[in-house]
């Protein structure tokens, strides 16, 4: 079956959403846990979005998370193992159709963790780059609300050209603070 995409108006909720997941998070986690971030539409500011918190997770050792599955299965997790992405643990929060959450896990130093990272904070501090991304998802949910492979391929090509962006202006923000 389908799933309809939704995207939707921003919502001062999101951080605080974000906020209560990743505490409950961190008591799954534990010491296993090294850092937690917002990452994904959610997460910047004054943009539409699909209404599901993406969560980073970065952990110390990738292979001990299948371990957590069971007590992730409690929290209301659906386990999706590495989900085409390897050296990743994807989680989804809800059912396959209505989801609240996406937990995207890496071992720390994975490179996607940067490519998220850098995404986010660099749409955070281009706004006008945001709205152009915040316009396509908006005409893709319209476009393809029943579509969920033709709603991403129609933003493939935008988010690899702001992820160029946003490596190459992440990399002139350190070098300007090693001058």
């Amino acid at each position: 079956m389908a799933r309809q995409i939704i995207v939707a108006p921003p919502n001062p909720m999101w951080p605080n959403l974000f906020s209560a997941e990743a505490e409950n998070l961190a008591a799954i986690f534990g010491s296993e846990m090294v850092a937690i971030h917002h990452i994904g539409s959610t997460a910047i500011p004054h943009i539409y979005a699909k209404p599901i918190i993406d969560i980073l997770v970065a952990v110390q050792t990738i292979e001990r998370i299948d371990n957590f599955n069971p007590t992730m299965r409690q929290a209301g997790y659906i386990p999706k193992g590495e989900a085409g992405v390897p050296g990743r643990r994807f989680f989804i929060k809800g059912t396959e159709d209505l989801r609240t959450h996406h937990v995207h896990i890496y071992q720390q130093g994975h490179l996607d963790i940067a490519r998220h990272l850098n995404f986010r904070d660099y749409l955070i501090a281009h706004p006008d780059q945001a709205k152009a991304y915040s316009d396509l998802k908006q005409s893709l949910s319209q476009q393809f609300a029943w579509d969920i492979d033709s709603y991403m391929a129609g933003k493939d090509g935008l988010i690899k050209e702001l992820e160029r962006q946003a490596k190459a202006w992440k990399i002139a923000k350190y070098e300007q603070n090693i001058l």
